[in-house]
């Protein structure tokens, strides 16, 4: 198939416009500074029992006028924490870095929770916005807020996996729910910096897995002669009751030494099952600017072994595209980022949910030819 069809519709579903923070659940925990939509973007997706389909879009509201202070969710409410304007480096007005301490420790001018936004079937239109069902900072572990859901439909049962940001830690905590309308905070599952964890859509030999992408501050190096680059891989963890997971000894998606655009990798869309195997969408980042270009790029995966790649690409399958969000030019912070997080079968094409530059909620027809 010629590499220049490669996305057959692209269009925006949700924007930081679309999003009423008189509505807010911070409003109801103290929270009564004005404040903004930085973004909303990074939607998990599934679909409902009714055939619409759902997005849990990551709302991240902010301070309008930071003025050196930083949001936290502790004990119920919202505190904003004042702090010297000697201590911080506020270049990026999105971010406090503590530049007297070693570690450069963040706070955040920002709290993110997730809106339910339900779909028309075929995701052209939103049926429904459900501030009622919004999900909020509830532990400890949540105080800088809840990112970038991720949603799976196995054993009956909806699991969204979440990023929770704080002091604490930085970890990944399960919600399940019987309906993907009311959901229950299951906790913390992972820990060690793991922000990408994806719940395969179904059991390999009666267990759950799931890629992960743990961090670190060190790499060793491949050989010189290696197919391999070292940095931040997709590794792969099983699990018999989606709460104690162990990793997978075998290794999984890793940055190729062929192309630059996965000098970093993450995870993307949850895989699905396909007639080849385990279809995956990830993200790969080549550096460039602030924080470098993200594509999103595919793999298939072994139906039994999915840490063996059956078929994969180095071309990206979605390119950002910042002319889908020129009407935002002002109040943009990034741009050459496209983020997956989800994906359903739609008869003859996937239909990927994503996060266009850290802003707003992006859709995109792909053909299933194209993965043939």
């Amino acid at each position: 198939m010629p590499k220049d069809r490669i996305i057959a519709d692209d269009f925006l579903i949700f924007t930081p416009d679309d999003v009423d923070l008189a509505r807010s659940p911070l409003r109801g925990m103290g929270l009564d500074a004005p404040t903004v939509v930085l973004g909303a973007f990074n939607p998990g997706m599934t679909r409902l029992a009714n055939g619409n389909l759902l997005l849990m879009v990551r709302v991240a509201e902010a301070l309008a006028d930071p003025d050196g202070r930083a949001m936290r969710w502790a004990d119920g409410r919202v505190h904003l924490d004042a702090w010297p304007a000697d201590r911080v480096d506020m270049s990026d007005p999105r971010i406090l870095k503590l530049k007297d301490e070693a570690w450069t420790p963040l706070a955040l001018t920002s709290l993110s929770w997730l809106l339910p936004v339900e779909l028309s079937p075929d995701g052209s239109g939103v049926a429904a916005v459900h501030y009622d069902r919004a999900i909020a900072p509830s532990a400890s572990y949540q105080s800088y807020g809840i990112e970038d859901a991720r949603i799976s439909h196995v054993g009956g049962r909806y699991w969204m996996t979440t990023c929770s940001v704080s002091a604490e830690r930085l970890c990944t905590v399960l919600y399940s729910s019987p309906d993907a309308r009311d959901w229950r905070r299951e906790g913390i599952v992972l820990d060690h910096q793991n922000k990408d964890m994806l719940v395969f859509e179904g059991q390999i030999a009666g267990k759950f897995w799931a890629q992960t992408r743990p961090l670190g501050e060190t790499w060793f190096a491949y050989p010189p002669d290696s197919e391999w680059r070292a940095g931040p891989a997709i590794q792969l963890a099983s699990s018999p009751d989606m709460i104690h997971w162990k990793p997978c000894d075998h290794p999984g998606l890793r940055p190729h030494a062929a192309t630059v655009s996965t000098a970093r990798m993450g995870g993307g869309a949850p895989p699905i099952l396909i007639d080849d195997g385990w279809l995956s969408l990830w993200h790969g980042v080549e550096p460039g600017g602030d924080v470098g270009i993200y594509r999103t790029y595919w793999s298939i995966l072994d139906r039994d072994e999915p840490w063996k790649v059956v078929r994969t690409d180095h071309d990206a399958l979605i390119e950002p595209a910042p002319d889908l969000t020129a009407a935002f030019q002002d109040s943009k912070y990034l741009d050459h980022v496209v983020f997956s997080t989800g994906i359903v079968d739609r008869g003859d094409h996937y239909l990927v949910a994503s996060g266009e530059a850290d802003l707003v909620c992006r859709m995109t027809r792909i053909p299933k030819d194209r993965f043939a």
